[in-house]
C-alpha cells in the first residue's frame, strides 16, 4: 500500500469546530439576500452585464472657415472686348462642390482682356503703309496693325491670323502666299490692303470706337480716290463703326447684321458729279484712262475676322463665307481676262 499522504494525517473537523469558524468569516456587506459584492457595483442589478458609455463623435461642418473659403470667378470667354473682373472686385466670396481636378484649376487666376490703350503705348512702333494701286480688283480693310505685324512691317504677320490662308482657300489668290508678299499684291492679284485705324495695338479692344468712326471718313476718301470694284470689311467691328457713321451713329441691330455682300445703297466711296476730284496723272490715277465725273461707288462684302483671337464662327463657317466672295473674284477675273483681250489690237 502506498503511504498516507499529509492530508490523511489530518484529524477529521467536529462539528463544534465548524460551528467556530463563523466567527472568524467577514461579513461586512453581506446580506442575506445574497453574496457579498463590491460597492462600486452595488448600483447595478446583478444580471445586468456593465457598459460604459462612450460619447458619439459631433458632426463634421460641412462648410469651410471664411480664411480658407476661395470665390470662384467668371472667366472672359474668347472674346477680346471685355474685361474679366479681378480678384479684388469680388465682394462676396461663393463656394461650390467640385472634383479636385476642377478646384486645381478654379485657383489660377482668371485670364483678363486688355482694355483701351492710348496710342502713346505704342508708339515707338511704325505704322503700316498701305499697299494700293489702281484697278483693284478688291480692296481689304483690316482693323489695325497688330504687334507682329508692326514689327514686322507686313499685314496679318502673325502665326494664328488666317488672313492668306483663307485667301488662298477660297480662290482669290490661287496659290498660298506670305505676310512678306503683301507689297505685290496690288500688281500680282489686283488685292489691296488698308485698315481702318493705322496705329498698332495688341487687339482690338484697345481701340476706341471714336477713333474708328473716324477712320471712316479716311476710308471713304480711298476708296473714292482709287476707285476698287470691291471693298472687302474683314471683320464685323469695322463694318459697325462704317454703319454707325452712315447712319448718324445709330447702332446695327441684330436684325440688320449679315456676312457676304450688301446692299448697293451701301456702297462706298460713291462719286457724284459735281463732286468728281482729281485728273489723270493724280494719285490713284491712271495715265491715259478716262475717268467718269460719276460712280456709283464700290461694293461692300462684309468677311468674317481672320485673328486669332476671333473665336465666333468655326473655322468651317469662316471658310463659308469667304468662298462666296472667292467664287466672284474667279469669276471676275476671268471676265477681266476677256476684256482685255479682246480690246487688244491684233497684229496682222
Amino acid at each position: 500500500m502506498p503511504p498516507d499522504t499529509a492530508e490523511d494525517s489530518l484529524p477529521t473537523p467536529t462539528f463544534q469546530g465548524r460551528l467556530k469558524l463563523e466567527s472568524f468569516m467577514f461579513n461586512a456587506g453581506a446580506t442575506a439576500d445574497g453574496p457579498r459584492r463590491s460597492s462600486r457595483l452595488s448600483t447595478a442589478p446583478p444580471s445586468a452585464p456593465t457598459t460604459l458609455a462612450v460619447p458619439s463623435p459631433a458632426p463634421r461642418a460641412t462648410t469651410r472657415s471664411p480664411s480658407k473659403r476661395k470665390a470662384l470667378l467668371p472667366v472672359d470667354d474668347a472674346s477680346n472686348n471685355g474685361d474679366a473682373p479681378s480678384p479684388s472686385s469680388s465682394s462676396t466670396p461663393t463656394t461650390t462642390t467640385q472634383s479636385p481636378s476642377r478646384s486645381r484649376s478654379s485657383s489660377k487666376r482668371p485670364r483678363q482682356t486688355s482694355s483701351y490703350a492710348p496710342p502713346s503705348t505704342y508708339a515707338h512702333l511704325p505704322t503700316l503703309p498701305d499697299a494700293i494701286a489702281p484697278n483693284l480688283l478688291i480692296l481689304f480693310i483690316g482693323l489695325n496693325p497688330g504687334i507682329q505685324t508692326a514689327r514686322t512691317g507686313h499685314a496679318y504677320a502673325h502665326p494664328t491670323n488666317l488672313f492668306w490662308r483663307l485667301l488662298f482657300s477660297s480662290g482669290i489668290t490661287p496659290r498660298l502666299c506670305s505676310p512678306t508678299e503683301d507689297r505685290q499684291m496690288p500688281a500680282q492679284y489686283a488685292l489691296g490692303l488698308t485698315n481702318i485705324v493705322s496705329r498698332p495695338s495688341r487687339n482690338g479692344a484697345e481701340l476706341s470706337k471714336a477713333e474708328m468712326d473716324d477712320g471712316v471718313a479716311v476710308l471713304e476718301e480711298k476708296v473714292r480716290r482709287w476707285r476698287p470694284e470691291v471693298v472687302c470689311v474683314v471683320g464685323k467691328s469695322i463694318w459697325e463703326s462704317l454703319w454707325r457713321v452712315r447712319h448718324g451713329g445709330r447702332a446695327i441691330r441684330a436684325a440688320e447684321f449679315r456676312y457676304g455682300w450688301q446692299e448697293e445703297g451701301e456702297n462706298m466711296g460713291l462719286v457724284k458729279g459735281e463732286e468728281a476730284c482729281g485728273v489723270p496723272g493724280e494719285e490713284g490715277r491712271e495715265e491715259g484712262v478716262v475717268y467718269s465725273p460719276d460712280w456709283k461707288g464700290a461694293r461692300i462684302f462684309v468677311a468674317s475676322s481672320t485673328s486669332g483671337l476671333a473665336a465666333t464662327l468655326k473655322p468651317k463657317e469662316k471658310e463659308e463665307i469667304w468662298k462666296e466672295l472667292g467664287d466672284w473674284a474667279v469669276k471676275r477675273r476671268v471676265e477681266r481676262a476677256a476684256a482685255a483681250a479682246a480690246a487688244a489690237p491684233t497684229v496682222e
